[in-house]
């Protein structure tokens, strides 16, 4: 099958696994997928699309499960993001490496990590941070001579 109709075909299959009213959409400069091995490798100039969330990389590997679930993204070089969750919540930021667990709704960022909750006016930098929007928690690690920093607003005190 040629690399046009494989892409065509785990887009089809990819977006058969989500709510009817979103599209995801990818765009790379490559892409070579392994049905068996159920992953996927996009390159170069990698965005996705799906809903309000967007995932830019130079490098992105999808992998599947036996009923053509994705089960995990893996976003590699400059990647980006913005991202909307139920609640309402609205991130922007940038990483290294991003992993994405859709089943758990598990964000993984890591390396030189900048995250903002914009509408919360709250920011996490660090070397390792983990957002489970399912159970609402975040986790964050600095690196060896680098803290995590938090910024967040204060509500104004009444004197």
């Amino acid at each position: 099958m040629k690399r046009t109709g494989l892409a065509f075909v785990l887009t089809a299959l990819l977006a058969v696994t989500l709510d009817a009213a979103e599209q995801l959409k990818i765009s790379a400069d490559r892409f070579e997928g392994n049905e068996k091995a159920g992953r996927s490798v996009f390159e170069g100039h990698v965005r996705i699309r799906m809903g309000g969330d967007e995932l830019n990389a130079s490098r992105v590997e999808i992998y599947i499960d036996d009923r053509r679930t994705p089960v995990k993204y893996v976003a590699e070089g400059s990647t980006s993001f913005f991202l909307k969750t139920d609640d309402n919540s609205t991130y922007r930021g940038k990483a290294n490496k991003v992993v994405f667990l859709p089943l758990e709704q598990e964000y993984r960022f890591y390396g030189d990590v900048h995250l903002m909750q914009i509408n919360e006016h709250k920011q996490i930098d660090g070397e390792e941070v983990v957002v489970n929007i399912k159970k609402g928690t975040a986790t964050a690690k600095g690196a060896k001579k680098q803290p995590v920093i938090m910024i967040f607003e204060l509500p104004e005190r009444k004197q």
